[in-house]
């Protein structure tokens, strides 16, 4: 079955087509233009600009999987967690398309579209614990199969791509900053300015990333701006670290205490090349084999839409056309 993956959940336009082995096209339309100015996503501008790019980024998706729209046999579709506005664009677009050329149709949970990107590209045995961290969300699962997923534990305020995002307003380096905060750490002593960890007890797995962000913004206001200049280097390592060693106890432990032998971080931020290199040492240090996408896939994109779709419509699952978009999507429990 070739089918049509359509993305659209925040603020890049996306769609791939794969045909049960591989992925012939994958297209992403960036919107990072259009929200930099403003610091963050404005969902109303993030919705029109999926309106006038879906068309556009679907054709070329065809056109460079060298298949007409009349060999597309199946939509897939994310059907939420994210922005209404932008859901409604993309689950539009599939129910007129499913419609009109009677094809079978399944909406997709975004994060489990992420957990599932890794088996694109590894063969991986279940289960697995999988991180899923990103500007909107940082969640542990375990990962029991397609479907079926028990949940460890959620951050309590800001995600982990949010606190980066927010420590850049704050420093002054633009929108995204994930990358440019890694960029400056590299190389810089985490340990010159020392960050606070969030410590929950009342629910281990969770995480909490609102006083870390609170900390440099009291830090900035006190000392004042020449000094944040003059130190942004340190002060980018110390934040980064401390975001990442979160992340890595909080994962670790959670894959020995549930003796999993194979960890997958997806999302945005797994593209974090600290993330990746202390995961990978943590993992190395306790015998746990740790995974993650490429870059392109750990960004939002259609591939692991059309990927997850693609399993779905071989099982058997349909979306009706009264299907809508559901912001906030938890993804199905199982044993």
């Amino acid at each position: 079955m070739i089918v049509l993956g359509i993305e659209t959940s925040c603020d890049e336009t996306a769609a791939a087509v794969f045909d049960g082995k591989k992925v012939l096209s994958d297209i992403v339309s960036s919107q990072i233009d259009i929200h930099n100015k403003y610091g963050g996503i404005v969902p109303e501008l993030a919705a029109r600009r999926h309106m006038e790019m879906l068309l556009p980024v679907v054709h070329e998706a065809l056109q460079v999987a060298g298949v007409s729209i009349n060999g597309i046999e199946g939509v897939a579709v994310t059907q939420g967690p994210g922005l209404i506005g932008a859901l409604l664009v993309g689950v539009s677009f599939a129910k007129a398309l499913a419609y009109t050329k009677k094809l079978p149709m399944v909406g997709v949970n975004h994060i489990e579209g992420h957990i599932s990107a890794i088996l694109l590209e590894e063969k991986v045995t279940f289960p697995y614990l999988g991180l899923v961290v990103s500007g909107g969300h940082t969640s542990l699962y375990i990962v029991n199969g397609i479907g079926s997923y028990r949940h460890l534990g959620s951050t309590r305020d800001d995600a982990a791509g949010e606190a980066l995002d927010k420590a850049g307003k704050l420093l002054g380096l633009g929108y995204p900053a994930g990358a440019v905060i890694d960029r400056l750490a590299e190389g810089a002593d985490p340990k010159i300015i020392k960050f606070p960890k969030a410590m929950i007890h009342e629910s281990q797995y969770d995480f909490s990333f609102s006083g870390l962000k609170t900390f440099l913004a009291n830090l900035v206001h006190k000392e004042g701006k020449e000094f944040a200049e003059k130190n942004l280097n340190a002060i980018a390592a110390g934040y980064l670290e401390t975001v990442v060693d979160m992340l890595v106890d909080k994962t670790v432990k959670a894959a020995r205490e549930n003796m999993l032998n194979t960890i997958v971080i997806a999302g945005g931020v797994a593209a974090n090349s600290r993330l990746r290199q202390k995961m990978r040492e943590a993992g190395a240090e306790f015998g746990k084999m740790v995974l993650y996408p490429s870059i392109p896939l750990c960004t939002d994109n259609a591939s692991m839409i059309a990927h997850l779709g693609h399993s779905y419509l071989g099982m058997g699952k349909r979306s009706g056309l009264d299907m809508n978009g559901i912001p906030d999507w938890p993804l199905p429990e199982g044993l």
